[in-house]
C-alpha cells in the first residue's frame, strides 16, 4: 500500500484508529504522534577457535519504541475507560492501533504503521493554566509488541 514518490509527504495528513474501528470525529482526533519505530537488537558471539579475532553479529530481539500521541481534552472518557480495563488487569484489552498517511487532497492512504497488540502505559494531562491561552492538552504513551507497515 505505500506509495513511493520524489517528494516527501507533509506530515499533517495523518488518520488514527485506536482499536475502534473510528478514524472520524474528535475521539480520534489527535494533533500529534510520535515515536514509531522499532529497534532490532544485535548479541556479539565469538566461539573460542575462530581463526579471526573478531565477532560475530547474530540478530536477538525486536524492540518497539513506545509512541506518544497528543490531542485536546475534549471531555471524552474513551481513553481513560481503556486505561482503566488495562490498569485492572484485563489482558484482553490489548489493541490493534493504526495510524495512516493520507495523500494531500485525501482521497487515498499513502502509508500505514499497524502497531499490534498496544496498550495505554502512560496518561497525562494538561498543563492548565489560567494566564495562557493554549488549549488543555492529553498525552498517551502507547506501549505495543510488534510493528507492521504497509
Amino acid at each position: 500500500m505505500a506509495v513511493k514518490r520524489d517528494r516527501p509527504y507533509v506530515q499533517f495528513n495523518f488518520l488514527v484508529d485506536l482499536g475502534d474501528g473510528n478514524t472520524e470525529g474528535p475521539d480520534a482526533g489527535f494533533q500529534e504522534v510520535s515515536g514509531i519505530g522499532m529497534e532490532v537488537t544485535v548479541s556479539e558471539y565469538r566461539t573460542g577457535n575462530a581463526r579471526e579475532n573478531s565477532v560475530m553479529k547474530i540478530t536477538g530481539l525486536n524492540k518497539m519504541s513506545d509512541v506518544t500521541m497528543k490531542r485536546g481534552v475534549i471531555g471524552s472518557l474513551n481513553l481513560y475507560q481503556w486505561l482503566d480495563d488495562i490498569r485492572n488487569g484485563n489482558q484482553n484489552a490489548l489493541r490493534n492501533v493504526t495510524v495512516q498517511l493520507q495523500n494531500e487532497d485525501h482521497t487515498a492512504v499513502v502509508a500505514t504503521w499497524k502497531l499490534l497488540r498496544a496498550r495505554i502505559i502512560k496518561n497525562t494531562n494538561g498543563p492548565f493554566n489560567a494566564k495562557g491561552t493554549d488549549v488543555a492538552m492529553e498525552e498517551l504513551t502507547l506501549s505495543y509488541e510488534r510493528l507492521e507497515m504497509e
